[in-house]
Order: C-alpha cells, then sequence, then structure tokens
C-alpha cells in the first residue's frame, strides 16, 4: 500500500526533471507535482498512457538523496485521471476593487517580484497579477544571509525572512511597472509601497497611478525595517493607519490597499481606521516576528528578530482574515451589534451584498485547497510568496486546475460564490455543541497496527485506546473515549475515521 502524499512529498520536484524524459507520452513529474499540490484527481492526465516499461525507466532515472520514487506505484494508484485535460472548465474569473482579474492568484510583494524579467515570465505562466516589492525613497542595504528555514523534511514547514523592501532606486521601479503594464494590460499591476512621513507617501501613490498602475498597496507591516516610524511601527497604530491612508485617498484615483501587520493583539483595530480613512481593501497578513537560532542563518555571528511565514503561519493569517471580515462595520450594519452578526444563517449572503471593503488574503497558501480557505472567508483574491520562492512560478498551474476542479465537482459556475461562504459557519465558543460526541473509528484494512494512536491516547489523551501486542490492534474504549480525535490526527495511514455524531450520556 502506497500513501499517495507521503511519497509524492519526498520528490524533489526536479527542473527538467528526468523522469519524465523516459516517458514518451506522459509527463511523470508533472503527475506527481499534481500530487503533491492537491491534484491527485488529476495527475492521471499527466502519466495515465505511460507503459510500465517507460516508468521503470523513468524510476531508474530518478534523482533522489535515498530511494527512487515509486513513480509506478503512484501512477497506478491515481489512475488515468477522471477528466480529460481539455474539458470545459469553470472561470476563475472575479473583479477586485472593481479590476477584472483573470484569476484570484496573485504575487505578494516580496522577493518574488523584484525586476521585470522575474514578474514578466510569472505572469506569461498564468498568474493573475503582482502586488510589486515595496517601493520606498530609502537606501535598502540588505545583510547576508537573509533567509532561513524550519523544515519539515526537505520542505518548509515555516520560512525567516530578514529581507527588507526593493532595493532598486525608486524610479526604477515605477518604470518596470509601466512596462509591464504597457506589456501585460490585461494583467493586475498593483504598487506596494512605504513613505516615512506624509509627502513621502503621497509622492509615491501619485508616481504609481502615473505609471498606469491598477491600485497602490500601503505596506504597514514589515517587520525588519531599519529605520524607526516605518513598516509594522505604522500598522501597530490605528492613528497612523488612518491618517496616512487618508493622505494618499486625496491625492490618487486608483484603489488604495493598506497592508495590515499580524503583530498586533487586535488587528480590527488599524483595519477600521483604514476603513473610515476611505481604503477600497486591505491586505493580509504580512510576515510575524519570530526568531530562529540557526547559526548557519547568523549574520556576523549575530541573530535578530524577523518575518516569518509559509505553511505555519496559515491558521493565524486566517484569524486575522476572519477577525476583520467577520466584523459587522465592514459590511455595513452598525458595530452595536457586537456579535450577534455571527449567528445569522444568512450572513454569507449579507457579507457579500452589503460589504464595505474588499480583502486580499496572505500567508501560508501554497495549494488551492489553501487559496480556498481565504476566500472562503472572505477573500477575493490570494497572494503568494514562501510557496514560490520554494517550488517555483510552475505552482500556478495546480492552484488554477485545482480550484476549477473543486468548482466543477461542485456544480459551481462562479468564483464570486464561493467568497465567503464559510462566514456563517462561525460561532463564538460558548455557542459551539456540548452534548453530542463524535467518536473515532478504525478502519482494519487501513490499520498497520503501529499503536501511534495507542501511546499518543495514553500519554497525552485519556487512555481510551487498548493496544493487544500479539494481534497489534488498537481497540476503543467507548466509557473513556471522549471524542477528541488525537488518535486520527495522528494515525500515518488514515486508518482513523469519524463515526456518526451522537448525544452523550448522562
Amino acid at each position: 500500500m502506497i500513501h499517495l502524499h507521503e511519497e509524492a512529498a519526498r520528490c524533489l520536484l526536479c527542473a527538467d526533471a528526468p523522469c519524465s524524459q523516459a516517458c514518451r507520452q506522459g509527463d511523470p513529474a508533472r503527475a506527481i507535482r499534481a500530487i503533491r499540490f492537491g491534484n491527485e484527481a488529476l495527475a492521471g492526465r499527466w502519466a495515465g498512457k505511460c507503459t510500465d516499461e517507460e516508468l521503470e525507466a523513468a524510476e531508474q532515472r530518478c534523482i533522489h538523496y535515498d530511494r527512487p520514487i515509486r513513480i509506478r506505484e503512484l501512477v497506478r494508484a491515481v489512475g488515468g485521471g477522471d477528466t480529460p485535460a481539455d474539458a470545459p472548465q469553470p472561470s476563475l474569473a472575479i473583479d477586485f476593487c472593481g479590476i477584472p482579474c483573470e484569476n484570484p492568484f496573485f504575487l505578494a510583494s516580496s522577493a518574488v517580484c523584484t525586476n521585470y524579467e522575474m514578474v514578466a515570465r510569472a505572469l506569461e505562466m498564468g498568474w493573475a497579477g503582482v502586488f510589486y516589492k515595496t517601493i520606498c525613497k530609502q537606501e535598502i542595504r540588505e545583510v547576508s544571509p537573509r533567509f532561513d528555514a524550519v523544515k519539515k523534511g526537505t520542505s518548509f514547514a515555516g520560512f525567516r525572512n530578514m529581507e527588507q523592501l526593493s532595493e532598486n532606486p525608486y524610479e526604477v521601479d515605477f518604470d518596470i511597472l509601466r512596462r509591464l503594464k504597457q506589456n501585460y494590460p490585461s494583467k493586475v499591476i498593483i504598487a506596494s509601497i512605504m513613505g516615512q512621513f506624509e509627502e513621502e507617501w503621497i509622492e509615491l501613490a501619485k508616481m504609481a497611478e502615473e505609471a498606469g498602475c491598477d491600485a497602490v498597496e500601503l505596506n504597514f507591516s514589515c517587520p525588519q525595517m531599519r529605520l524607526a516610524g516605518m513598516g509594522s511601527d505604522v500598522g501597530q497604530n490605528p492613528e497612523l493607519v488612518t491618517f496616512y491612508t487618508a493622505y494618499v485617498k486625496r491625492n490618487v484615483k486608483i484603489p488604495v490597499i493598506p497592508k495590515m501587520t499580524p503583530n498586533i493583539t487586535q488587528i480590527n483595530n488599524p483595519a477600521m481606521g483604514a476603513y473610515f480613512a476611505g481604503a477600497d481593501a486591505i491586505s493580509a497578513i504580512n510576515t510575524i516576528k519570530s526568531i530562529t537560532m540557526s547559526q548557519e542563518a547568523s549574520v556576523t555571528d549575530k541573530l535578530t528578530v524577523s518575518g516569518y511565514s509559509g505553511p505555519a503561519v496559515k491558521p493565524i493569517a486566517l484569524r486575522h482574515i476572519f477577525e476583520m471580515t467577520g466584523n459587522s462595520i465592514f459590511y455595513g450594519q452598525s458595530i452595536e451589534q457586537g456579535d450577534s452578526h455571527l449567528h445569522s444563517s444568512d450572513h454569507s449572503n449579507q457579507w457579500k451584498e452589503n460589504a464595505k471593503i474588499q480583502f486580499s488574503g496572505i500567508g501560508g497558501i501554497e495549494t488551492w485547497r489553501d487559496a480556498l480557505d481565504f476566500i472562503q472567508l472572505g477573500c477575493r483574491n490570494v497572494q503568494v510568496c514562501t510557496a514560490v520562492m520554494e517550488y517555483g512560478y510552475r505552482i500556478i498551474d495546480d492552484l488554477v486546475a485545482g480550484m476549477q476542479h473543486y468548482m466543477a465537482e461542485r456544480g459551481i459556475d462562479h468564483l464570486e460564490t464561493l467568497v465567503g461562504e464559510q462566514l456563517p459557519n462561525f460561532v463564538l465558543p460558548s455557542d459551539l455543541d456540548r452534548e453530542t460526541i463524535v467518536f473515532p473509528r478504525i478502519d482494519r484494512d487501513k490499520c498497520i497496527g503501529c499503536g501511534r494512536c495507542y501511546t499518543s491516547c495514553m500519554d497525552g489523551g485519556h487512555q481510551a485506546i487498548e493496544f493487544d501486542l500479539t494481534t497489534r490492534q488498537p481497540r476503543l474504549l467507548g466509557a473513556k473515549c471522549v471524542g477528541c480525535h488525537l488518535c486520527r490526527l495522528v494515525c500515518p495511514t488514515g486508518a482513523i475515521g469519524l463515526s456518526r455524531r451522537v448525544n452523550k450520556k448522562k
């Protein structure tokens, strides 16, 4: 038995993969990449026609650090694919601040978009647009090394970034943006800017507008600026967020999008300041202040606090997004209603019809499923950085294909339908159902007898699993089980699932 995602995660995702060169009618590397990024249902499109001989040759050519990827087993497990590659697909088109976007996938303002050639290549590969790396008037001097990572296997669990803003002269960057918009008029070109005081914010915003940018993002959130009074120093101060947003709004006609910092207890405070100043949308989140202790990543043996991104920050990013999209003031209801809107069954429809501000989601997005989470909480687009740094622009293929496949399976024709659809399902902790329980269910065919569930339940749960050392089979003790599902989460084979919800015994 092969574990699809575990085996696909071992793949090094090689450039010009040698394994695919062994197949005349297929592309095993592309199939494995589809599995890696959540599109196992589509993987057969690229490898279904490969012969057994070709797949064996592909395994022999596999570049690996321990053993070849089990390509033949992966291909057999996914089959031939359930839809042909040329089948009609739902449109991912959506408007953002009145700007038509071909899909919701954007490059985030970061190292992934620092010059014309990079951005042009990404746009040609299918990205809808770019929030260009933040432009400022200060001299930017970076350190070396500037990146570090917390790894799980060969992949980033979290990524530490000490990089600041664009190192280009600001005139050069605005010329790049002008050329990008001229040469890619259907793509969305957004300038990210950072000023040190009022006049700089206004000047840079005007230059963005004159360059033909579709919108301007105000970076109130960079966590590692060398100079005080910039970046997250602004984003933590609702008054400064309000003032700088208002200054820019008075001086340009293009949409203005403040970018919020997560390095704050309550993100709604600066967000409301941006809203009252007339912001058209909000971007969130930027990186989270963090420390990693790797000596290899030290700078002349010195360490400092810097930004953290990648998959580890996604739940935190979603929490910040929800705090804003779940704020009644942003969709036209009285703030005095407090949290009562969380109980409204038609909140999602109300939010779509009455939203006074739009949202762009950022934080830990690698797959279309990640992007979907942000969209279902009310974002109209998502920005990607760390996943591009790790895997390249090519991930756009699986972001688009996966979202389209999901929509097709649900019979959804317009991406707009997904925006905010999960908001009605959120309630206060005090309103959660505490009178019923869902017991775990063990699938004996999938269980391999490792005993992980037993160990975790004994030492970290409620001692509700027995383990027979002779048969190596776990047994649930229903009288002790509280339905916490720690066992399900630690099971390496997916052998533990859900039973139906029942009332607790009195």
